[in-house]
């Protein structure tokens, strides 16, 4: 959530902590690397599978890193991040769906048979929240209508 803690912004730095990715100053073989955005609530093997294949898919496609991004992310304009390449971090479970589905390293990672049980019962799980009604829908529109 944008000006909280947590990153949502795609990004990495060796000190920013609004980054996503943090690669703090290199201390040699001591040297660590934090991925900031997976919650307490993510399954941690699934999450970890997939960081691994990225970044074997980095090294065996010999991609680039970006730039590092030394500023606080969280104050820079639109614009800003923009003119830099940041991108931001799915905003809802749907979008973050969507994304997955589009992403061939994360079925790769997983397999066929969990990615598509994963992506339906993320799905079904999305659907229940959408189609629930709130105690602030009920409050705000009940006396309306």
């Amino acid at each position: 959530m944008p000006g909280y803690e947590a990153p949502v912004y795609i990004a990495w730095s060796a000190s920013n902590r609004s980054a996503l990715i943090r690669i703090p100053a290199a201390r040699g073989l001591a040297t660590r690397t934090e991925v900031r955005c997976p919650d307490p609530t993510c399954n941690p093997y699934l999450a970890l599978a997939i960081m691994l294949k990225s970044g074997l898919d980095g090294v065996v496609n010999k991609l680039e890193a970006p730039p590092s991004v030394d500023q606080d992310i969280f104050s820079m304009t639109p614009a800003e991040k923009e003119a830099a390449g940041i991108d931001s971090l799915p905003a809802n479970l749907h979008e973050a769906i969507e994304a997955m589905k589009a992403n061939p390293i994360a079925k790769d990672a997983l397999g066929e048979h969990i990615f598509t049980k994963y992506i339906e019962g993320k799905e079904k799980e999305w659907d229940c929240y959408r189609t629930a009604v709130t105690d602030w829908e009920i409050n705000n529109y009940i006396a309306r209508y």
